[in-house]
C-alpha cells in the first residue's frame, strides 16, 4: 500500500454481512430492466434524448424513453469497475474498489449546532471554513463535502463559495454539489486551476460531483447536463436519483430500490454513450421512505440499509454510500447510537465512499462535534474489520510456556513490542471513575467539542499558492457579477 494512503482505511477482511443473495440481486436487476423497457423514464435534456435515440432506445410522448436491456449490458461492459480519487498533490489516496471504505461528511445542511454554545443556528460561510479545517485534521476522514449551506453569501452563487472554501482549506479529495449546471462548470474550472489544467485533472481527479436527480423515473435537465459534461471531461461523477417510498416510489424497500436503481442504470447508459469508459459512481443506498407519521424522510432507518451495497457489489460498480447519520436533533445518545449502527452496517456490507458523517435532524443540521465522534467510531471499526493475526508471533506459545500458570506478562518484551497494536480511544472514556472525575467528569459530546476547538485553534490546513487562490477566487467573482 502506498505510504500516502492512510494505513487505517477500512478494508473488508474477516467480518462479513449480506442482506441480499446473488439471486435476489439478479431479480432486482431484471426488475430494473423491465421498468426501463416497459415503463420508461422521462428525460428533460435534448442531447441525452439524441444519444439514446441513436443508440436504439424508443422515445415517445416527446421525452419518455424506453431503454433496451442491451444498452444497459453494454454500458456495464465499458464502465470502469474501479475509480481512484487523488488529493490536491496528485497522490492516489482513495482507490474506490471492492469492499474498501472511505469516509467523509455530507453537504448542504441548513443549520449547524455550534460547538461553542450548543445553539442550533443558520449556517454561514465561516462554518464551512471551520468544517474543512476540522475534516482536514481528523485522521479517519478521507474526503470532504461542504457540510453547510452558507446563508451570508449571494445565494445564486453559494456553491462557488463552497467550492472555494473546500479548495482552500483541505488537501483531501472533494465531493462537490452545485445548484445549477453553470455551477458544476465553474467548480470543474476551479479544480482545473488547482490541478494545473484540464488534462492534469482528468489524469488525477481529486473532485467529483454529487448529482441530484429528481427521481429514478424523472431525469431533470440540469442533472443530465452535469452528467454529460463530466463524461465529456472524462471525470468521475456520482448520479443519485431521489426516491421517497410512499411518495415518488413504492413504499416497500424493494420497490423503492427498483425505482431508484432504474434511474441509476439510466445515468450509467448515458455516461457511457457520451464517452465509453468514463468513471461512474452509483449510489449505495436506496429503498428510502417517508415516515408516514411525520412525512420526514429518515436517514438512519434500518429497513433499507445494506441492500443496495450488496446489489452494487453484484454489479461490480464503485459506490457512494451513506452512514454516520441520525434523526436526533442534538448530539446525544440517539445520535451516537444511530451513527455507530449505520457506520457498522455500511462497513460490514462494503460501502465505498461513505458520506454524511456528522448529519443530524435527517440531514437538516450538521455538527462538527458529531463529525468528530464519527471519526472515533470509524477508528474503532477499522480495528474490528481488519482481520485477526494468528501467526506464531501472535499466538506466542513459547512465551505462554515460559510465563506459565503463575507468572505475568507486564514486564515481557513481547508486551512492549505489541501493546500499541491494540485499540486505544481518543474520545471514548476508558479511565476509572475517579480518573474521569479528575479530568472534569465530561460527557462524550463535551470532550468532542473540546477537540473541535483545539483543532480550530491549532490546525492550519495547507493553503493554496497565492496565485492559484487568486485565480480560483476570480471564478467566484465572475459568477457573482453575472448573478
Amino acid at each position: 500500500m502506498p505510504s500516502h494512503i492512510r494505513s487505517n482505511d477500512v478494508s473488508y477482511q474477516s467480518a462479513q454481512f449480506r442482506r441480499l443473495s446473488d439471486q435476489q440481486c439478479q431479480k432486482i436487476y431484471w426488475a430494473c430492466l423491465q421498468v426501463l423497457e416497459r415503463t420508461g423514464v422521462r428525460i428533460y435534456e435534448q442531447e441525452a434524448l439524441d444519444l439514446l435515440k441513436k443508440a436504439g432506445a424508443s422515445i415517445s410522448d416527446g421525452n419518455r424513453v424506453r431503454i433496451p436491456a442491451g444498452l444497459v449490458e453494454k454500458a456495464l461492459s465499458t464502465v470502469p469497475k474501479r475509480v481512484t480519487l487523488y488529493n490536491r498533490h496528485g497522490e492516489p489516496v482513495m482507490p474506490v474498489e471492492g469492499y474498501r471504505s472511505f469516509f467523509g461528511p455530507g453537504s448542504d445542511c441548513l443549520y449547524i449546532i455550534d460547538h461553542r454554545t450548543n445553539e442550533r443556528r443558520t449556517a454561514v460561510l465561516q462554518d464551512i471554513v471551520d468544517g474543512m479545517t476540522v475534516a482536514d485534521a481528523l485522521p479517519n476522514i478521507d474526503f470532504v463535502m461542504c457540510m453547510f449551506l452558507p446563508s451570508d453569501v449571494e445565494q445564486a452563487v453559494l456553491d462557488r463559495y463552497e467550492m472555494e472554501a473546500m479548495l482552500n482549506y483541505t488537501t483531501k479529495p472533494i465531493i462537490f454539489v452545485t445548484t445549477d449546471f453553470s455551477g458544476c462548470v465553474d467548480a470543474v474550472e476551479m479544480a482545473e486551476i488547482v490541478a494545473g489544467g484540464a488534462e492534469a485533472l482528468r489524469q488525477r481527479p481529486f473532485v467529483a460531483p454529487y448529482i441530484n436527480v429528481t427521481t429514478g423515473l424523472i431525469h431533470n435537465e440540469e442533472a443530465v447536463q452535469k452528467l454529460l459534461y463530466m463524461a465529456e471531461k472524462g471525470l468521475p461523477a456520482t448520479y443519485i436519483p431521489s426516491t421517497q417510498g410512499g411518495a415518488t416510489a413504492p413504499v416497500t424497500p424493494a420497490g423503492a430500490m427498483v425505482v431508484a436503481q432504474t434511474g441509476v442504470l439510466t445515468g450509467l447508459v448515458l455516461s457511457q454513450l457520451k464517452r465509453e469508459g468514463t468513471p461512474f459512481i452509483m449510489p449505495g443506498w436506496g429503498g428510502n421512505m417517508l415516515d408516514m407519521r411525520t412525512t420526514v424522510q429518515p436517514y438512519a432507518d434500518p429497513d433499507k440499509r445494506a441492500m443496495v451495497l450488496d446489489y452494487g457489489h453484484w454489479l461490480g460498480l464503485p459506490m457512494f454510500a451513506l452512514a454516520g447519520v441520525s434523526e436526533s436533533k442534538t448530539v446525544d445518545q440517539q445520535a451516537a447510537a444511530e451513527a455507530a449502527l449505520t457506520l457498522m452496517t455500511d462497513v460490514l456490507a462494503g460501502g465505498n465512499i461513505i458520506h454524511d458523517l456528522g448529519y443530524l435532524e435527517s440531514g437538516l443540521t450538521g455538527s462538527l462535534v458529531q463529525l468528530t465522534i464519527c471519526d472515533e467510531i470509524v477508528n474503532w471499526l477499522e480495528h474490528f474489520v481488519k482481520g485477526v493475526d494468528v501467526s506464531d508471533e501472535a499466538l506466542c506459545l513459547d512465551l505462554i510456556d515460559e510465563v506459565g500458570p503463575d507468572g505475568f506478562y507486564i514486564d515481557k518484551d513481547h508486551t512492549f513490542e505489541h501493546f500499541r497494536e491494540r485499540w486505544y480511544p481518543d474520545l471514548f472514556e476508558r479511565n476509572n471513575y475517579e480518573g474521569w472525575l479528575e479530568k472534569g467528569g465530561k460527557t462524550l459530546s463535551e470532550r468532542a467539542a473540546e477537540k473541535v476547538e483545539a483543532i480550530l485553534a491549532g490546525h492550519r490546513p495547507e493553503p493554496l499558492p497565492e496565485d492559484v487562490a487568486r485565480r480560483v477566487h476570480a471564478v467566484v467573482e465572475r459568477a457573482e457579477a453575472a448573478a
